[in-house]
């Protein structure tokens, strides 16, 4: 297809990195947010190789803070997720299942704690602003509740350890995965999570305002020379052998931390504060009916979806498949689905419907790419 799909719009907002994005070879992207998310420079196999053996900067400001303030915000934060936060110290972050009264995902941000009464969650694709507005309105909780002007910007790849140590030191070396530290740049305070959508090793930056980004992506990019730094994006192939689920295509408000395999984010004890606690407690009692599995499907390379697939025993839907990709590292086709947990007491092999084919399909409890990597230095 020839024709121009979208259409530039002031509806689609920009971000401090959007020019230098757009100059960098961007082939294509997608809508997340109500802003354009970059998805593929070179090639999609080409830029999985690129983030697996140097380092990238990815554009992530869709990725929007929503910022909790005020001296209800504990209170406000324990109803909205199972997860308990009563350990969580100030300049630390923690991935976070967000639920409604039924249990069912809202969201699956980060929350990162900035300090005492002050918290930033970081979302992926959904109207949490207005959701959690709306409780501490209908609750009237002495809580500010705003998207502050934040643009994540992420380092990726198993040599940004080496980029961020030539821009803001050695300490930086240390931080620990989910650590949040300030660093200076240019006299400006950033605030930098050792972070990331990727399993090759990164960093997080959150540039507040327009007035250093541009420095601080051209001072990266100039000292990444010789690491091979390019602009990048999250890579569809990357996430789904590393088993990242992504919201609004692997998990939705109809799924519950349970049935996305989230549970251990719920803690041994669901917390009772939170609004869908009864709904939760009786799902993990009796156990979901189904739930998010990795998979492995024969047969020719598949190219990413659009649309779901159904996971079939004989002429029966067992499940269906939600993002799959041609894993070069792996050679196998690589898959996230939701599978009835019936189906699972007696089988680890389903067939996936794929047109009017069918595939023989592998079903694992974990992704094969299974560890973080480790920096190269």
């Amino acid at each position: 297809m020839s024709a121009k799909i979208l259409q530039n719009s002031i509806r689609i907002r920009r971000t401090p990195f959007s020019d230098r994005v757009e100059n960098s070879g961007l082939t294509s992207v997608t809508v997340y947010n109500r802003m354009l998310l970059p998805t593929v420079f070179k090639s999609l196999e080409e830029d999985y190789y690129h983030l697996k053996n140097a380092v990238q900067l990815w554009d992530v400001s869709v990725q929007r803070q929503v910022e909790i303030c005020g001296k209800d915000s504990s209170k406000l934060l324990k109803m909205l997720t199972p997860r308990n936060l009563s350990d969580m110290k100030p300049n630390q972050c923690l991935y976070i299942p967000m639920v409604n009264r039924k249990g069912g995902m809202v969201n699956d941000p980060v929350l990162v704690k900035l300090e005492e009464d002050r918290y930033w969650i970081s979302i992926a694709d959904s109207d949490v602003l207005l959701w959690v507005s709306g409780i501490v309105s209908g609750l009237d909780l002495d809580v500010s509740v705003f998207e502050p002007d934040v643009f994540p910007l992420a380092i990726q790849g198993p040599k940004s350890r080496k980029l961020m140590s030539i821009i803001f030191g050695s300490n930086i070396e240390k931080m620990k995965y989910f650590d949040l530290k300030e660093f200076s740049f240019n006299n400006h305070t950033l605030k930098i999570a050792r972070s990331g959508w990727s399993k090759q090793g990164g960093y997080e930056i959150y540039v507040e305002g327009y007035k250093y980004a541009l420095d601080l992506w051209d001072e990266l990019m100039s000292n990444g020379k010789d690491l091979d730094v390019r602009a990048g994006c999250p890579n569809q192939i990357e996430r789904i052998e590393s088993g990242f689920l992504s919201y609004g295509s692997d998990m939705t408000i109809e799924n519950s931390p349970f049935e996305c395999d989230l549970g251990r984010f719920c803690g041994p004890e669901i917390e009772l504060t939170c609004i869908g606690a009864k709904a939760l407690i009786k799902e993990k009692l009796e156990g979901p009916k189904q739930i998010i599995r990795y998979l492995q499907i024969d047969g020719p390379k598949l190219d990413p979806i659009n649309k779901t697939f159904m996971l079939v025993d004989r002429t029966s839907k067992v499940g269906s498949v939600s993002s799959c990709a041609f894993s070069p590292d792996f050679n196998t086709n690589v898959a996230i689905g939701m599978v009835d947990t019936n189906y699972l007491k007696n089988n680890d092999q389903v067939e996936a419907l794929i047109g009017d084919q069918k595939r023989l399909t592998k079903i694992m409890d974990k992704p094969l790419n299974r560890k973080l990597r480790a920096f190269s230095d």
